[in-house]
């Protein structure tokens, strides 16, 4: 195994950790859920409080983006039903400063991963920058549309396995167009929880195109 340490931050379902292990690293993901897949290698807590414990590379797979995402901005004008303004705009604060942390954490490489998010968000994050890339589930061979962004830092963005959806169609033996599963889900108690789930080939292309950074970085140092 390579003494490289790989932390998945605000993951539960254990899909990158998964990904990373089966890569021959010794990762970990944090979420304050217990491990779904019941791995020894899960932390139940607040990931603010593991930062410094001297990862090489920090994943966050999916943090809170309710308030952060372009596609919830209208709620900060008229909120909804039994909740106010200064109820939206607190937690506003509390993911732009939960999103400001990670991405300034004290780790050499840092991939954060969010959707398209609006101004008065990226006005309160410390140091921010333009996400890198955004990709889409099919390009990596999960016949979904979910467009996700990718916040880099000391990483190369992502090569989709597919270049095109032409590509992606013929080899995953489709017909149509990937279908829309996150945006049909009806609300619901777990919701959000489903939706946060992070999808097998994005986490299959870290691996196999982060890892050897790390593995070469070892190299050197040894």
């Amino acid at each position: 195994m390579s003494a490289a340490r790989i932390l998945i931050a605000c993951e539960f379902s254990g899909t990158v950790r998964r990904a990373f292990t089966a890569a021959g690293f010794d990762a970990w993901s944090c979420d304050l859920l217990p491990a779904e897949d019941g791995s020894n290698h899960h932390i139940t807590g607040d990931v603010r409080d593991v930062l410094g414990e001297g990862w090489d590379l920090l994943i966050v797979a999916h943090p809170p983006c309710t308030r952060l995402c372009n596609s919830g901005v209208r709620w900060l004008t008229t909120p909804p039903p039994g909740r106010t303004h200064a109820d939206l705009w607190r937690e506003l604060d509390e993911g732009a400063a939960l999103f400001s942390t990670l991405w300034n954490a004290p780790v050499p490489r840092v991939a954060v991963e969010n959707p398209v998010m609006h101004s008065h968000a990226k006005r309160r994050i410390t140091g921010y920058q333009p996400a890198a890339q955004s990709v889409q589930p099919w390009q990596y061979g999960d016949w979904e549309t979910k467009r996700t962004c990718l916040w880099l830092r000391g990483l190369p963005s992502l090569v989709p396995t597919f270049g095109t959806i032409d590509a992606a169609r013929a080899a995953l033996n489709q017909t149509g167009q990937p279908i829309a599963r996150v945006h049909r889900m009806p609300p619901g108690v777990g919701r959000a929880k489903e939706r946060s789930r992070f999808f097998p080939g994005i986490a299959a292309a870290m691996a196999a195109q982060w890892g050897p950074l790390l593995a070469a970085q070892e190299a050197a140092a040894a």
